[in-house]
């Protein structure tokens, strides 16, 4: 493998992006309908400050992680947060920079838009991801509830 490369979601990337955020879902042990796959990737390039983005990772070629990540308010600071929603490697590329390199452009996102707080979520038993996640940033502590 020659290095990892991350590229902003172009309108060309649509079978890499939707073969990853595949992988992602399953991981999850989760499927969506197609309406949902379609809508996201519109959103994807819809205008405006507070809708999704998306960036992917490629190496030796290939496309072989993905991201996405949104911008938004708070009632605590001037500036946006950016929310990392969905980070994902091919299984074959775990441990290799993939992870890394795509939170690190996240991070130059958030940078060049001044935005200094930068989070994500994960599950308590992801344990190959929360290696990566304990070494870019700082753990929290919260714990997340939803109306279920």
């Amino acid at each position: 493998m020659t290095g990892v490369a991350v590229h902003d979601l172009t309108p060309a990337d649509y079978a890499d992006w939707r073969r990853l955020w595949t992988g992602y879902l399953t991981f999850y042990k989760t499927a969506l309908p197609d309406e949902i796959y379609d809508t996201t990737w519109r959103r994807l390039f819809a205008p405006g400050e507070f809708e999704p983005r998306g960036a992917l990772a490629i190496a030796d070629g290939r496309a072989v992680g993905l991201v996405h990540f949104i911008q938004h308010r708070t009632c605590w600071s001037t500036a946006n947060n950016l929310y990392l929603q969905d980070l994902f490697a091919d299984p074959d590329m775990r441990g290799k920079g993939v992870g890394r390199a795509l939170i690190e452009a996240v991070y130059a996102k958030a940078d060049a838009a001044g935005i200094r707080n930068v989070y994500w979520m994960t599950q308590e038993d992801n344990a190959v991801g929360r290696r990566l996640y304990d070494r870019v940033a700082r753990r929290t502590g919260f714990i997340e509830y939803d109306r279920g």
